[in-house]
């Protein structure tokens, strides 16, 4: 499962960087209105929701209940005209990246997320524990992992979307 996983965190990843590596720092902060995220805001936002959900499923992998938690429709994710609402805990900051930067702190957490897979020493638990995610509720720790690339797509497009309104 996990060899898997990792192909579909590389293939989103890779077109991420290709989405955002024409942008200058000054385009990578710009934002088209006052409501919305500048890409560099997005991808601060991609980078805190990985570093989120290593802790989810490490707190749930932990749990000594295991269950048969529901598996839900994660693909629900990639429907955009569904609006979400980003928990404070992964609000990006207003102050502006540098691309550098934050191909680093891309770089960096998608290295600690993918280390951190490999400690995890029975994978098939991930299916029998649950945390509760904020947008789907009570969620298989596996399909936690599937979010990450998931919610990523699903923010190349708002990217490809900010691009076009700057």
């Amino acid at each position: 499962m996990i060899s898997i996983v990792k192909d579909h965190l590389d293939e989103t990843r890779t077109a991420l960087l290709q989405t955002i590596h024409t942008l200058d720092d000054t385009l990578f902060n710009v934002k088209p209105d006052a409501q919305s995220w500048s890409v560099a805001q997005i991808c601060h936002h991609l980078v805190l929701v990985e570093e989120a959900t290593k802790k989810a499923i490490a707190w749930g992998v932990k749990a000594q209940e295991q269950t048969s938690p529901a598996r839900k429709d994660v693909l629900l994710i990639l429907d955009r005209s569904r609006k979400f609402q980003a928990p404070t805990i992964v609000e990006p900051t207003e102050q502006p990246f540098t691309m550098e930067a934050m191909l680093d702190l891309l770089a960096t957490t998608r290295k600690n997320f993918l280390a951190f897979l490999q400690t995890i020493e029975e994978p098939e638990r991930l299916a029998k524990h649950a945390v509760k995610h904020p947008a789907l509720g009570e969620l298989p720790l596996d399909q936690w992992i599937e979010m990450v690339y998931l919610h990523e797509q699903r923010h190349i497009e708002q990217i490809q979307e900010t691009v076009r309104a700057i």
